[in-house]
């Protein structure tokens, strides 16, 4: 038997690190719809309304990773291992801040149009947050669900693949039109931004994967 398998019998039945890890995740899933909203929006008063609450989320997101790490302290048994739910929890941390961090670029440079490269971005973003939502909500019956987890994992690395597709045709697009130098510094950054984002969804994908591999 597996030393997880034998900590299992004596883990107390209320387990208060999947309703915290789930509220995370639904920050995730928040953040990036409220940006693919923002790069939609076409006025400017709609555009700082959403940055506003894409930087609520982020400091409600703080607040809940405080909540888990003071938790790990105080807790001696734990549903899966401490460095898998503090690595879990950090990037899906680093995703929170990543999303605030281009809505703040954009609020910062205000630039007079988003490229399709951008707005596409935000829909791979948008569709990786609901990835983790969706796995993430899983993983308190990660073994009859792994399958299901393992398809969402899937789904975040495609999403990630599909997102240096679109970026890299973004940032050639970028040169090849007529705008001026300092509006092409803005959007190349906010774009380069929004890679940075989608990368670290993939980031809280292969975390998911290593916590499949080792309790599946």
């Amino acid at each position: 038997m597996k030393i997880n398998s034998i900590l299992s019998i004596f883990a107390p039945s209320d387990v208060k690190f999947f309703p915290l890890l789930r509220e995370v995740a639904g920050i995730v899933d928040k953040s990036s719809a409220l940006l693919q909203e923002l790069f939609a929006a076409t006025e400017w008063s709609k555009i700082e309304e959403l940055s506003r609450l894409i930087k609520n989320e982020e400091s409600s997101g703080d607040k809940l990773t405080v909540e888990i790490f003071k938790a790990l302290n105080a807790t001696f048994i734990t549903p899966f291992d401490r460095e898998d739910i503090t690595a879990l929890t950090d990037e899906m941390d680093d995703v929170i801040d990543d999303i605030n961090r281009v809505a703040r670029k954009v609020i910062l440079f205000e630039p007079k149009t988003f490229p399709p490269a951008a707005i596409e971005m935000t829909e791979i973003i948008r569709k990786g947050g609901a990835e983790i939502k969706a796995a993430v909500t899983e993983l308190a019956k990660i073994k009859k669900t792994d399958r299901y987890i393992n398809e969402h994992i899937k789904e975040i690395k495609r999403l990630e693949e599909e997102a240096d597709v679109v970026y890299e045709k973004g940032i050639s697009s970028l040169f090849k039109n007529e705008i001026r130098p300092e509006e092409l510094i803005k959007l190349k950054e906010i774009i380069q931004d929004l890679e940075k984002s989608a990368d670290k969804i993939n980031s809280v994908g292969k975390i998911l994967k290593t916590i499949i591999v080792k309790y599946s």
